[in-house]
């Protein structure tokens, strides 16, 4: 039975690979929301819609000014992606008594059969700026598990690590599980190496209420990895760059 909206307790992981290695693995979870059935979230007495609660979803965090799925639809027709007209499914992570940093949050957009057509993947930094990479194939085939693709870097993520080079993408999404995996490379090739699995279970209160209890505080904690992350590259003697001027588009290939 195909899940609606769901939750995905995934395994993050991030190494780079010079010029001091340093590496690190976290468990967090992610709602995945399709977005044609966010509306029935509110039934979760756990969750909230634009509302505060101990788990909620503010709108206006993903779709600026208008839901969530008539942005990534206008998203869609504006790139001239005609063939990603099913179900468009968010995974992100949701806000805890209000609160909630996103690196980065992904929508798979889907055909009618299913099969996965196109991914945007949504970066926030940590200085309040966004920019988002659309993932697609020029000719509009499915994207499989087995396809890698790339996208040039042009927004500033980490302090650590210049704005060069290319990013490869590789998803695998299923009504069972999701992945996502990331490459950073730059003119002397693979720098840093980024995965995402994780997965799907059916979203109740008490499967949020478990994720509470076994995550405490999961979106504090993601801030402050981050920070912690900094001072030990910091203390590795990793040259740290000043923040540039953020990129004029908010989405780029």
């Amino acid at each position: 039975m195909a899940l609606t909206n769901a939750l995905t307790v995934a395994q993050v992981m991030h190494a780079r690979k010079r010029p001091k290695t340093n590496a690190f693995r976290y468990h967090v979870y992610y709602l995945c929301a399709r977005l044609s059935d966010v509306p029935l979230l509110s039934r979760l007495w756990l969750f909230s819609l634009n509302g505060f609660n101990l788990f909620s979803m503010r709108e206006r965090d993903y779709g600026r000014h208008t839901t969530a799925e008539n942005w990534m639809r206008q998203v869609l027709a504006e790139w001239n992606i005609t063939n990603a007209d099913g179900e468009i499914v968010l995974m992100t992570m949701p806000r805890i008594l209000g609160y909630a940093f996103n690196p980065v949050s992904f929508w798979f957009c889907l055909d009618t059969s299913g099969a996965l057509r196109a991914v945007l993947a949504d970066v926030t930094n940590t200085f309040g700026e966004r920019h988002a990479y659309l993932l697609h194939h020029d000719d509009g085939r499915v994207i499989t598990q087995d396809d890698w693709m790339s996208s040039k870097k042009i927004f500033h993520v980490s302090p650590f690590i210049e704005i060069t080079g290319h990013y490869e993408f590789r998803f695998a999404y299923s009504e069972e599980a999701v992945g996502v995996w990331i490459n950073h490379n730059d003119e002397n090739g693979l720098l840093l190496t980024t995965s995402v699995v994780g997965k799907r279970q059916p979203i109740t209160s008490a499967s949020l209420l478990r994720c509470f209890f076994r995550y405490p505080l999961v979106t504090l904690k993601v801030i402050g990895l981050i920070h912690f992350q900094a001072l030990r590259l910091t203390a590795k003697g990793i040259r740290y760059h000043v923040k540039p001027t953020p990129p004029t588009v908010e989405i780029s290939r």
